[in-house]
């Protein structure tokens, strides 16, 4: 099965080409641009190399969040159009759980962090052995503080290697730095990637848990900011 998988949920936007595991095309850029302006043209990139077109790919994949809400939406938006142009089936996956596949080839406990602001990530927590990555909680925002005193209990005491990855990395590692077992990730295995989305996609092909374009949602784990403020001023009018 070939997939055509996006992914632009933080400061990188990455797109790939993948067949059954195998990857076929790959770009990623970590630039000052906005996604809608290397989304679609880095994919259209990866057809023109590739030598091939929508009509080889039989389903998208985009990483449907947490993450920036701009970027989010960029990336269910030109999946959603891509795939509306052939009645392709999408998966919206998570970020967090395609950052974990970034280490599938490693034994360890991968904790998946994405800048929320506000002193917070996004994260979850995954643990690998033998390939297979088993989930241990599900997405969240949560307070750095909060998040490394949990660590404590998932390194036991440095007996579990625990790898920071994500774009998150950087703002959340000076809480967790002393912590046994705890370590950065490697900086070519840091950041989310549309080939670890494609990879994490399959499962949700393979097991006929794909929606169709229209269905295809973002997913958000707390109310955009202007939301968060109109919802502020509303409870202080309203005295609560």
């Amino acid at each position: 099965m070939k997939i055509l998988s996006l992914e632009c949920t933080a400061g990188p936007a990455s797109a790939a080409i993948t067949e059954d595991g195998r990857v076929i095309a790959s770009s990623f850029v970590n630039v000052k641009l906005t996604h809608s302006q290397t989304l679609l043209p880095m994919a259209e990139g990866l057809f023109a190399a590739a030598r091939l077109g929508l009509s080889d790919i039989d389903g998208i994949a985009v990483t449907a969040g947490p993450g920036s809400f701009t970027g989010v939406r960029i990336g269910i938006s030109a999946a959603k159009g891509l795939a509306a142009a052939r009645n392709l089936p999408c998966a919206g996956v998570s970020t967090l759980l395609s950052l974990a596949f970034n280490y599938r080839d490693t034994d360890c406990i991968v904790c998946a962090v994405m800048d929320a602001r506000c002193s917070q990530v996004y994260n979850a927590i995954f643990e690998i052995s033998g390939g297979k990555i088993t989930r241990l909680c599900e997405d969240r925002a949560v307070l750095c503080e909060e998040l490394a005193e949990n660590l404590k209990k998932v390194s036991q005491n440095g007996e579990k290697r625990v790898i920071i990855v994500g774009d998150g990395t950087e703002v959340f590692f000076p809480f967790a730095e002393n912590i046994p077992g705890v370590c950065k990730s490697s900086p070519e295995r840091r950041y989310q990637n549309a080939v670890s989305a494609s990879l994490a996609a399959e499962d949700i092909f393979k097991n006929n848990l794909s929606v169709t374009p229209d269905k295809l949602l973002p997913v958000y784990l707390r109310l955009p900011q202007a939301e968060r403020e109109l919802k502020k001023k509303q409870e202080v009018s309203l005295g609560k």
